[in-house]
């Protein structure tokens, strides 16, 4: 080990850090009074200028910007201050619709956006109770007008979809089946009137199928009968035959003509 270095006294002497640091305290604290005492001097200057009495309140004005927030103005005798108080967003909470079938909240769904009806795609049946159907079935099945799909309020939603038997016509109105049956007791009332409503059409449909049988049937006989009748529209030349037909009493002679049997009667000189 190397052998303890031995410490040098400072030649100043410990007398003068000593010396230096009681310098710089006196100077502090001959600072910091001086200080002091101006602030005591401020202070009582303003207490000097203080009205006696309570103070004044203060009056506050909140005035809408029209930007999404209002200004709140400070009224403490001449002086106004302004403070922009920003007026917190609303908390705006999911919509949530509540299934007819499930009874479950959903956000949307097929039959939601399209037929505004609350059920969900899970309870969705494409089979039997939701069913889509044509507008003519619509018509045909329901005995339903376009005035009862269109004009009626509320009008029945529908969605287009694409010819299946040709792509070139123009796109089918495709309606909920249980909506169009709604509209159909809407219109006749009840499934009596229904069902009496389509036995009077069957019927008028079998009375305007005879009807149209029969004109046929007059057409055809009337085009029959006047292809065997021809009408002759050129004059006749008779033909008479060499026999001559004497008649003694009145000495006439007669003679008949081979194509009409006209008789023609003459003397001879």
């Amino acid at each position: 080990m190397d052998p303890p270095q031995s410490q040098q006294p400072d030649p100043a002497g410990p007398d003068a850090d000593q010396g230096d640091k009681c310098e710089l305290s006196a100077a502090m604290r001959a600072k910091i009074e001086r200080n002091r005492q101006r602030a005591l001097m401020l202070r009582r200057a303003r207490l000097a200028s203080r009205p006696e009495g309570p103070a004044p309140a203060k009056v506050c004005r909140t005035t809408d910007s029209g930007a999404g927030f209002f200004i709140e103005e400070e009224e403490d005798g001449e002086q106004q201050v302004k403070v922009v108080v920003h007026q917190p967003a609303p908390v705006i909470e999911p919509e949530y619709l509540l299934c007819d079938t499930c009874q479950k909240p959903f956000m949307d769904s097929f039959l939601s956006n399209s037929f505004d009806l609350s059920v969900c795609d899970k309870c969705r049946d494409n089979e039997e109770k939701h069913k889509l159907i044509s507008r003519t079935e619509a018509k045909q099945r329901y005995l339903l007008k376009d005035c009862d799909l269109d004009k009626r309020e509320p009008p029945l939603r529908f969605i287009l979809r694409k010819n299946p038997h040709n792509s070139h016509w123009g796109d089918m109105k495709l309606y909920l089946h249980l909506q169009v049956e709604k509209r159909c007791m809407e219109v006749w009332g009840s499934e009596e009137a229904l069902e009496e409503a389509r036995e009077t059409r069957e019927e008028n449909k079998e009375v305007q199928k005879q009807k149209r049988f029969n004109k046929k049937v007059k057409e055809l006989r009337r085009a029959v009968r006047s292809s065997m009748w021809t009408k002759t529209t050129g004059s006749h030349q008779h033909e008479y035959g060499p026999e001559e037909v004497v008649d003694p009493e009145e000495d006439l002679y007669k003679k008949t003509c081979t194509t009409c049997g006209h008789e023609l009667t003459y003397e001879k000189m």
